[in-house]
């Protein structure tokens, strides 16, 4: 495919301590939500999405650590959109796979123009921006015959996205590890979604990663996105471990205790007229009591 680099990859030195440490514990996070999802087979090949950001290095730096750790082969291929942002350093990243050896492609494509166009000042950028980059994506992995699409979405991410979701659209969604694109053409793959962000920032110190800034969502300030994060944190602050418990929840649902017809059949429960007591009717002076025995 035209614009498709396959440098020599040279061989991996050693890490200092802190680095090999953190690197560890990163790929066995990474590398337990992998099985857990089933997100890498034998013989795929990963469209690994790198934006030049702090998450998206540390998905390929961790997903090549795994690829030489792993029982299973895969290849991995670096896919960059350059979207013409102003003064973005196009050199960056081509330079820098070219010195990892890491196979890569640069898709250029003027979307930052038609965002500017099409949205009004003030407004955010972000609905638009990711749906064009979403589908130049889609194209280009199909072109590379990738068979998954690795995006750097954290563990953080999801949970800002689950009450972005409850806040504002009603619905009690985030960021699945893995997924179906609406065309069942690609199947997309988030490995950091176990890992923290602040984990993802030191990696991105330690290991002096190009950081390239975003000049288009990343800039604005007006985000329902920045203030979901605030408060996350100022709830850790707080309740120390309370996003621990809420990203556990994720994955311990209980759908009879939820409101969705269509996810459990309330339509079967049957009144049971020996089970009911005085102490659970609502207003009973013990109905308080017995608020902590309701499941």
């Amino acid at each position: 495919m035209a614009g498709m680099k396959t440098p020599h990859r040279p061989p991996p030195g050693k890490l200092p301590v802190e680095v090999e440490k953190m690197q560890t514990r990163l790929c066995r996070l990474a590398g337990q939500a992998i099985a857990d999802y089933q997100m890498i087979e034998n013989g795929d090949k990963i469209m690994v999405c790198l934006s030049g950001g702090k998450d998206s290095y540390g998905l390929l730096d961790v997903l090549l650590a795994l690829q030489q750790r792993a029982p299973i082969r895969f290849e991995l291929v670096a896919v960059n959109l350059d979207q013409k942002q102003p003064g973005f350093p196009a050199h960056v990243l081509p330079d820098y796979l070219t010195r990892l050896g890491v196979p890569f492609h640069i898709e250029t494509r003027d979307t930052y123009s038609v965002v500017k166009r099409l949205v009004p000042e003030g407004q955010t950028t972000c609905s638009l921006c990711s749906r064009l980059r979403r589908g130049h994506l889609y194209r280009v992995a199909a072109e590379l015959g990738a068979t998954k699409i690795a995006l750097g979405h954290h563990r953080d991410d999801i949970l800002e996205t689950l009450f972005l979701n409850l806040f504002y659209t009603g619905k009690l969604k985030a960021m699945p590890p893995k997924l179906r694109s609406k065309d069942g053409r690609h199947l997309v793959i988030r490995p950091l979604a176990s890992i923290k962000e602040e984990d993802l920032v030191r990696y991105a110190e330690l290991r002096e990663f190009p950081i390239i800034p975003c000049d288009l969502c990343g800039s604005q300030e007006n985000l329902k996105r920045k203030e979901v994060k605030a408060m996350l944190r100022d709830w850790e602050r707080r309740m120390p471990g309370c996003t621990d418990s809420i990203f556990g929840a994720l994955s311990n649902v209980a759908p009879s205790l939820l409101l969705d017809w269509k996810l459990f059949d309330f339509s079967s429960l049957k009144t049971n007229n020996q089970a009911g007591t005085a102490s659970h009717v609502p207003g009973h002076p013990a109905f308080a009591e017995e608020l902590e025995e309701v499941p």
